[in-house]
């Protein structure tokens, strides 16, 4: 899910950047730290919006760089438990496969996947039902629902479902061939 919040950065600025254009360079270079980094407390930083206040700038003694408290607005995209995603199937194997849901990397085991659902192994692994109308196989989309997730200090992991109504395959690129 996406979320608009506040936070919070203490920026360390190099005096040659000092000038005229300063707030132009503290904010290229909050733009450049912190946008698509995650945090396991907010997520994954989408977008900077918009940069609320910089504060006095404090000069750390024998370095010469000067600190600035950056307070901006970001888009934050964090999964939760229970959340109905459309991802992208990167991988296919015989334990499950993985897909990508923007940043956030999503593992369906096999277990979660419909029991009428079988693994075909070949150049292209894919899982396919016993009539071979729905096949999950690598860059096909997906909907899926999210049943776990564990947070670290820098990531987000995901385990999905596709064993429930209205999930399963949106589009099949296989199909169009």
């Amino acid at each position: 899910m996406f979320f608009h919040i506040q936070l919070e950065r203490n920026m360390q600025l190099h005096p040659r950047h000092f000038g005229p254009h300063l707030r132009d360079k503290l904010v290229a270079k909050l733009m450049k730290d912190v946008e698509g980094t995650c945090s396991g407390r907010h997520g994954f930083v989408v977008a900077i919006t918009g940069v609320d206040d910089i504060g006095k700038g404090l000069i750390r003694e024998g370095t010469g760089f000067v600190t600035f408290p950056v307070k901006y607005q970001c888009v934050v995209f964090r999964p939760f438990k229970g959340e109905i995603l459309e991802a992208v199937v990167t991988m296919v194997n015989k334990m499950g496969f993985f897909a990508e849901a923007g940043p956030v990397q999503i593992f369906v085991s096999n277990h979660l996947i419909p029991d009428d659902m079988e693994f075909q192994s070949g150049d292209v692994p894919n899982y396919t039902t016993s009539d071979g109308s729905v096949k999950i196989q690598k860059e096909c989309e997906v909907r899926l629902k999210i049943i776990g997730t564990r947070v670290d200090a820098t990531e987000i992991f995901c385990i999905g479902t596709i064993k429930d109504d209205f999930l399963g395959v949106t589009s099949d690129p296989g199909a169009a061939a």
